[in-house]
């Protein structure tokens, strides 16, 4: 019996140096794998600067997350581009990449499917196939930065910005999401700021609680959806165990011990949850509370319950909020021509006689 090979991928530097310790082997060709993997390399034998016996040593104990292209899409307007994504298991996934004014943003999934059935996402649809790990989370934003780059040599950094928003829900696949913010911000892989990522919950309560302990100031991401219980029960079966109250005592928490202000996503659905008087009880909720509300205009998906509210009750809705002292924007809607909503390509896809793996 062999034994498994370690995704090298989802390693820390230093984990890679001892391993090239134990192999007999100088630390300081683990910094020259390390290059490698993040110029986007995915064989060992391309490594052409170390010797052909370490790269033997390489391929005998490690593998690289396996995250290819099947399918690339870009917008009219060129500004989102989004990726269907095969991992080894021939499971898919999708990323995002949206050009902003400040940097590009890359929306990546932290898993395969999702359990917390919110009736409005495609992507929970399929429910939890598993969890990513830390070297396919990682393989998404190389294959974004590596497409970056071809397409403009210019572009040296690529990627920017992370929101972990595609399919999945982050705190519950929470330690592989850890170790994979931890990887991605350090200096010595892609060095990308805490305050440059952004993780989006559905209200695990006590995941936020968690996370707001680690020391990671990176901007939390609430999908509140509804101003009450009975609203959200009806589109998130998460609400059965969180309350509304509940969850924005948990962003209180989180703001407390981080520093940084929480941001409520709202995606408004026609005649639900758009109402003047949705919109005054949500003021009620977070008055005095710093922070800012993502009005969002829902994507109205493929056999989908939900309208997309008018423009006349999107306006209504936000204004009210501003008449009560919240901080509102409209999210920019990017990818639209493109099915840019989670799971949307991916379901297009596998609709089609004959794609599947």
């Amino acid at each position: 019996m062999t034994n498994k090979l370690i995704d090298i991928l989802g390693l820390m530097p230093y984990e890679i140096e001892e391993g090239l310790l134990e192999m007999d082997e100088q630390a300081f060709r683990g910094k020259q794998v390390v290059n490698w993997l993040y110029k986007g390399v995915k064989d060992f034998d391309n490594m052409n600067n170390l010797p052909k016996t370490i790269r033997k040593k390489l391929r005998e104990k490690y593998t690289i997350a396996k995250v290819d292209e099947i399918e690339k899409h870009q917008s009219d307007n060129s500004e989102t581009t989004k990726y269907l994504c095969l991992l080894d298991d021939h499971n898919i996934i999708e990323c995002v990449v949206m050009k902003y004014r400040y940097g590009n943003t890359l929306c990546l999934s932290t898993q395969v499917g999702c359990r917390m059935g919110c009736s409005f996402c495609e992507s929970t649809k399929q429910g939890l196939v598993r969890n990513l790990t830390v070297g396919e989370m990682m393989g998404q934003v190389l294959l974004a930065n590596t497409d970056i780059s071809e397409d403009n040599e210019s572009e040296k950094r690529g990627i920017r910005n992370i929101v972990l928003m595609g399919s999945g829900e982050p705190l519950d696949n929470y330690d592989n999401v850890m170790k994979f913010l931890r990887l991605v911000h350090h200096p010595d892989t892609l060095g990308i700021s805490y305050r440059n990522i952004t993780l989006s919950t559905c209200g695990l309560v006590p995941g936020m609680r968690k996370l707001a302990q680690e020391g990671l100031p990176i901007t939390l991401a609430i999908s509140l959806h509804g101003s009450n219980d009975e609203i959200r029960r009806k589109i998130m079966p998460v609400a059965s165990a969180y309350k509304v109250n509940d969850i924005i005592e948990a962003g209180k928490y989180y703001f407390e011990k981080t520093g940084r202000r929480i941001t409520f996503e709202y995606a408004l659905m026609d005649h639900l949850n758009d109402g003047m008087d949705n919109a005054e009880e949500l003021g009620v909720l977070l008055k005095g509370f710093p922070c800012h509300i993502n009005v969002i205009p829902i994507n109205e998906i493929q056999d989908g319950l939900y309208k997309r509210s008018t423009e006349n009750r999107i306006e209504t809705f936000t204004k009210t909020l501003e008449s009560l002292g919240l901080q509102v924007t409209r999210r920019r809607e990017l990818g639209e021509d493109i099915g840019g909503a989670c799971g949307q390509l991916k379901r297009g896809y596998l609709d089609v006689p004959g794609n599947s793996f």
